[in-house]
């Protein structure tokens, strides 16, 4: 009968949406050209009667007139566009498959099955589309062919992908069918699964095997062979070639799919959706059906699934999440008037995703408990919602209208030049086209059915969750569930100051896919969703946004726990400022938290902005350490605990501006002279007990370099020198294990550099150099008073009576602190000869830039006018002068500075310049020990360290800081140049 060909029956049907013609010019054209095809092939007057009737020529004209697409398909093959008119289309897919199936059945060539697979894709395209615009197939029935196809386009593809690893010898032993038996499945994924495929869909897969099932050959392993089946069936449905492509092909609803292979063991995938699955998983899976492959094998993991999909008890945080994923689209209660012109009909408002989730998220909640809500397709979903009384029939029924006339859109939309897209047309031109497209003569009809069906959407979504907390920050939606970057959250993380939005929610799912040890735990991952909106916008306050964020992700990776940091960081607002800080401008103190998380509490202590710790109260912390420690080296541990401790609040203080730049030398150098004098009291005490005393015996322990002047920073290592003396006759020391006087303070300070630079639990306190000794590394690492001074009377370089200047007693007894004080001020006020100490110290100096010179600017030590030349100027100038003017000498550099500036050695535009580029290299130097383990590269700082910079060198800006610093260092340079010769 004729009424069963499809040409009779869009000429029979009776549909609304019937499209109407665009551009009549480009319709006239096309057609010409088709019926000149025809004429070539003699089929022009079977085709003439084929769309003799009025409604076949104006579907085939609105094609012409709209459709790049749909136009180039018919035109490529009029002979197929004839006989689909001329046959049954029910009767044409049975057809179509057999074709395909014969095709690619019939040959082990690759190429030809790529070829089968896409001229029956095009033919599927081609046909449901003259259905749907002929008013053929209502919108479900369009949705089910199509999802249907890319089932069998997907088994005929794996089929013959497990055939050629027969033939390969991959698949050994009598295989009748390799596929089914192997243990492989393929699982189709969100409105494939649900066979509501839309027309330019791709189609969302997700890819399991059951380990030992499939008969590989011996040493080929299951998971590489599994992994190239997958990556080979998706390079056959999505590879273009000159037919074009099958399906575009997206795996990403796997578990975990920026950590795992692309097909994944069944024993791998329970064990993540038990662990670590999330509530937007589980509404994914709603929809999940095995599609290919092991059919079987497929089920049985589906049905094992199911306890994780369907839960028989209310979990109220798992409501809160599911309610949460609503925030996809950010629903607004008493809407403006809704704009058609670019809107997504899927993810904006009203769209088909609020319809989807609104089913699903109550599917998920009663589900559990009443299987007959389990439904996949969305409108059968919503018609057993109602039976149920989940929702009103009113509700149901308007968004089913909503659903199936939005489809209809979303169909007609990417019919035109088969992109998958939901956003409609921007301008009034394609706006009319796709109105046309739809059977409505003009936009303003078009927007009115339109902006009805969205506002109904959007009525009955906003009251189902009006009540329920949001995900969102006060700047807008945050929402990190499902396979797709959600836009308002992109905009909402663009407005908080983050340049690579889509970064950022990728480094937060992978948060909550739980790959770092701290994000293990169910609660762990639920107390960062709680907290996550104001984490991110501390992040967005610092200067670089993105870099604090992948900070933070760096500390997050090195987190053994995360329970107790996520409460303390969300009942602490403070805190969490300060943690974004320290993420934006500090890693290497982000480092450092990361290992040691208890440093945040002692942030927490009320007294801790308040009046900074003197070296008195060093002493005492270290003291009480002492008093509660078991032994030797659990004292050691807790001097190690402090330091690390006080050593990170000194640097937060720099952070938060509670301790300048400028002052942070002091305090780390207090902090260091505590702490070697506590571990020198317990060596002290360690050796007595292993070796006794020596008669008349002490030692004093003496700082040098930075450590000496007050100058130290956040990474310093120290310099030390021991010097000892007993009395005279004293051969041995008198314990049960004696040892003679050179031996015994070698021993006692052996012990003392491990006591400070051996790695234990807690790190270690400091590394020691022991180079300023008499005699440097070939000397004793101890030096008896006596020959310390005739060493330095006599025997010294210049070089060494220059870093004597910077020498303090910082621990030992008073009597020998005296005498070895003594020393040192005898040497440094000895007469010298200026001409002499001048030549030797432009002699060290161009040693030294020869070996390390720089012109890096932020090579603050090294480049020409740095610190170096800034600490060879000061030193040369007391040296020269301290024998007239003994009041000249100072450990530190400003305080030299200042002297010398007091007592008319140096002019006063000469002093204030020195002593301004001291304070601007010391500042800096402080803010990149603490924040850098790396040197400092100006083009690829962060802004925030930039910014901390700046502030620390009372500068406006970068640009103008790095003039500074460019001036000040030639402004040294020149001084240097004419003082020291």
């Amino acid at each position: 009968m004729d009424i069963e060909t499809l040409g009779a029956k869009i000429s029979g049907a009776k549909n609304s949406a019937a499209p109407q013609v665009f551009d009549q010019d480009k319709a006239d054209l096309q057609f010409r050209d088709l019926m000149s095809l025809a004429e070539k092939l003699s089929i022009d007057g079977d085709l003439k009667g084929a769309m003799s009737a009025p409604r076949i020529m104006q579907v085939v004209q609105s094609v012409f007139g709209a459709s790049p697409y749909l136009t180039r398909l018919i035109l490529t093959d009029p002979v197929r566009f004839l006989s689909f008119l001329q046959s049954d289309p029910e009767v044409m897919l049975r057809t179509l498959r057999d074709t395909l199936n014969g095709a690619a059945g019939s040959t082990a060539d690759r190429a030809d099955v790529m070829r089968a697979l896409r001229q029956y894709k095009s033919s599927i395209a081609l046909l449901t589309a003259l259905a749907d615009l002929g008013g053929v197939w209502p919108v479900m029935r369009l949705t089910r062919v199509l999802s249907e196809a890319a089932d069998l386009t997907l088994q005929t593809a794996l089929r013959f992908l497990f055939a050629d690893a027969v033939r390969k010898g991959d698949i050994v032993g009598a295989v009748d069918d390799p596929v089914a038996g192997s243990g492989y499945f393929i699982i189709a994924m969100g409105k494939h699964g649900a066979f509501e495929l839309n027309y330019s869909s791709d189609i969302d897969l997700v890819v399991f095997y059951n380990s030992g099932v499939a008969r590989l050959r011996e040493g080929l392993a299951e998971q590489a062979f599994f992994v190239r089946q997958t990556r080979d069936l998706v390079k056959l449905m999505q590879e273009p070639t000159a037919d074009g492509y099958v399906f575009r092909t997206d795996l990403r609803l796997r578990p975990d799919p920026g950590a795992t292979q692309v097909a994944l063991s069944t024993a791998a995938a329970h064990h993540y959706y038990e662990s670590f699955g999330q509530n937007w998983e589980r509404a994914a899976m709603i929809k999940a059906r095995v599609v290919a492959g092991d059919m079987d094998a497929g089920k049985q993991f589906l049905c094992e699934l199911q306890p994780f999909i369907w839960r028989k008890y209310l979990d109220y945080a798992s409501i809160a999440d599911i309610h949460a994923m609503k925030r996809q689209i950010h629903a607004h209660k008493g809407f403006s008037k809704l704009a058609v012109a670019g809107h997504n009909i899927k993810v904006g408002r009203g769209g088909i995703r609020e319809i989807e989730f609104f089913a699903q998220t109550q599917q998920l909640i009663a589900g559990g408990r009443q299987e007959d809500l389990r439904a996949p397709a969305t409108l059968d979903a919503l018609a057993r919602l109602a039976e149920r009384n989940w929702i009103e029939e009113d509700a149901r029924s308007g968004l089913e209208e909503a659903y199936l006339y939005l489809r209809m859109v979303e169909h007609r939309l990417q019919m035109l030049n088969d992109e998958q897209t939901q956003l409609l047309p921007k301008d009034d031109e394609g706006l009319l086209c796709l109105a046309r497209f739809c059977g409505y003569p003009d936009i303003e009809e078009f927007e009115a059915v339109l902006c009805r069906h969205l506002t109904c959407v959007q009525s009955h979504y906003a009251e189902l969750f009006e009540d329920m907390p949001g995900l969102s920050s006060e700047q807008g939606s945050l929402v990190f569930t499902g396979d797709d970057d959600d836009p308002q959250t992109i905009e909402t993380l663009k407005a908080m100051g983050f340049a690579d939005p889509s970064r950022v929610i990728s480094v937060v799912r992978g948060w909550h896919f739980g790959r770092y040890a701290a994000m293990k735990s169910e609660t762990a991952r639920e107390r960062l969703t709680e907290f996550l909106p104001m984490l991110l916008e501390a992040f967005g306050k610092t200067s670089d946004p993105d870099f604090a964020l992948l900070a933070f992700d760096e500390f997050l990776s090195a987190l053994p726990a995360g329970i107790q940091l996520f409460s303390l960081l969300r009942s602490n607002t403070d805190l969490l400022r300060l943690v974004a800080d320290i993420m934006g401008t500090a890693p290497r103190l982000a480092r450092i938290l990361s290992r040691r998380r208890r440093l945040l509490e002692a942030v927490l202590d009320p007294g801790f902005f308040g009046e900074i710790p003197s070296e008195q109260d060093f002493d005492v912390l270290v003291a009480q350490a002492l008093a509660d420690a078991r032994d030797y080296q659990d004292g050691l541990e807790r001097i190690r605990i402090i330091g690390k401790e006080q050593s990170f609040l000194t640097g937060v203080r720099i952070l938060s501006g509670t301790v300048s730049a400028e002052e942070a030398g002091a305090y780390y150098a207090a902090q260091a002279r505590a702490l070697i004098r506590g571990c020198h009291r317990l060596v002290g005490e360690e050796v007595r007990q292993a070796h006794g005393r020596m008669a008349g015996g002490s030692e004093v322990i003496i700082a040098m370099g930075k450590l000496g002047g007050g100058e130290l920073s956040a990474s310093s290592d120290v310099d030390l020198i021991v010097v000892y003396d007993y009395a005279e006759g004293a051969d041995q020391s008198d314990g049960a294990r004696p040892l003679y006087g050179s031996a015994y303070y070698a021993r006692f300070t052996q012990r003392l550099i491990a006591a400070l630079s051996s790695p234990m639990a807690e790190g270690r306190l400091y590394e020691v150099d022991m180079r300023l000794r008499p005699s440097g590394n070939a000397g004793p690492v101890a030096t008896r008073f006596a020959s310390f001074e005739e060493y330095q009377r006599e025997m010294a370089w210049t070089w060494e009576h220059m870093a004597l200047i910077r020498a303090r007693v910082i621990s030992g007894s008073d009597e020998l602190r005296a005498r070895v004080e003594g020393v040192i001020r005898g040497v440094l006020t000895l007469p010298r000869d200026r001409v002499k100490i001048a030549h030797d110290v432009r002699e060290m100096r161009d040693r030294i830039a020869s070996e390390k010179g720089s012109t890096d600017i932020w090579d603050l030590k090294q480049v020409r006018g740095g610190l170096v030349d800034l600490e060879f100027l000061a030193q040369f100038l007391q040296l020269v002068h301290a024998h007239d003017k003994p009041e000249l000498l100072a450990s530190n550099t400003i305080v030299a500075f200042e002297a010398l500036k007091r007592a008319g050695v140096l002019s006063y535009a000469q002093g204030e310049e020195l002593i301004s580029a001291t304070q601007l290299s010391h500042s800096l130097g402080q803010v990149l020990r603490l924040c850098l383990d790396d040197p400092f590269q100006a083009d690829k700082a962060p802004e925030g360290l930039k910014s901390l910079l700046c502030r620390a060198s009372d500068m406006p800006d970068f640009a103008r800081l790095e003039g500074a610093l460019r001036d000040a260092q030639e402004n040294v340079a020149r001084h240097f140049d004419d003082l020291v010769q």
